[in-house]
């Protein structure tokens, strides 16, 4: 019988955290899954339906719609991953701009929206062989995963790969704008009352400020290599 196990990469945002799990999941041949992509998801979904805006949001309708929100993951063979799909529509693009990130970690505190979200992560991890990147995958989605990593880098460092990455997809962006909104997120994860985004005592932490990403890919496949060989 194969070997498999659960990886949890949990860290701040800007991390790389989807492109080590992609790269990882791959090497061992395993699935990948993206979490963060389901929270917004769920962001674009209270956009698009006038849910939330700079002043509030109205978290009483969007709970009530959370039955109408149906997110999956579809593989695309020219992109050699799986892109995000809401009730239907393929939404990978419009989820990755500036003004979903800017309110993804505000819908993130919404206890039923993590209720929601993490039942279905949860079913997705029953087969085990996954790669699933977010903020509470070893804290509480899977809290007995067999490998957690927590993934970290200065504030400017994040802020700088984001700039370039929205750069390279042709967005108007301002560097301070953008650090900004990293500082928030960081702000907002870690003191939420609901699946804080934390450092559990079993996790490896891995700095990445300077790391390649041929050397923190090697780093966890190595330690992912050990557990599973001695598994």
């Amino acid at each position: 019988m194969k070997k498999e196990i659960i990886i949890a990469i949990d860290g701040h945002s800007s991390t790389g955290k989807s492109t080590l799990a992609k790269e990882l999941a791959k090497a061992l041949n395993y699935i990948y899954i993206d979490t963060g992509a389901m929270y917004r998801a769920v962001t674009y979904y209270a956009l698009q339906n006038n849910l939330i805006s700079e002043k509030k949001i109205n978290k009483k309708q969007l709970i009530n719609d959370l039955a109408k929100i149906q997110i999956d993951f579809k593989y695309n063979p020219d992109k050699g991953f799986a892109e995000v799909y809401l009730n239907g529509q393929n939404i990978e693009k419009e989820i990755r701009q500036m003004y979903v990130s800017n309110f993804v970690s505000l819908i993130a505190t919404i206890p039923e929206v993590r209720e929601k979200l993490v039942a279905q992560q949860r079913k997705i991890g029953e087969r085990k062989g996954i790669v699933m990147d977010g903020r509470d995958i070893g804290s509480v989605v899977f809290p007995d995963a067999e490998l957690k990593i927590f993934m970290t880098a200065s504030p400017e460092v994040r802020a700088k790969r984001r700039y370039l990455e929205l750069l390279e997809k042709g967005e108007n962006v301002n560097f301070n704008d953008v650090l900004t909104n990293v500082i928030i997120r960081d702000k907002i994860d870690s003191e939420r009352d609901t699946s804080p985004l934390m450092i559990t005592p079993d996790a490896i932490k891995i700095d990445n400020s300077h790391l390649t990403r041929q050397e923190q890919l090697d780093l966890v496949f190595n330690l992912a290599k050990e557990i599973i060989d001695h598994k």
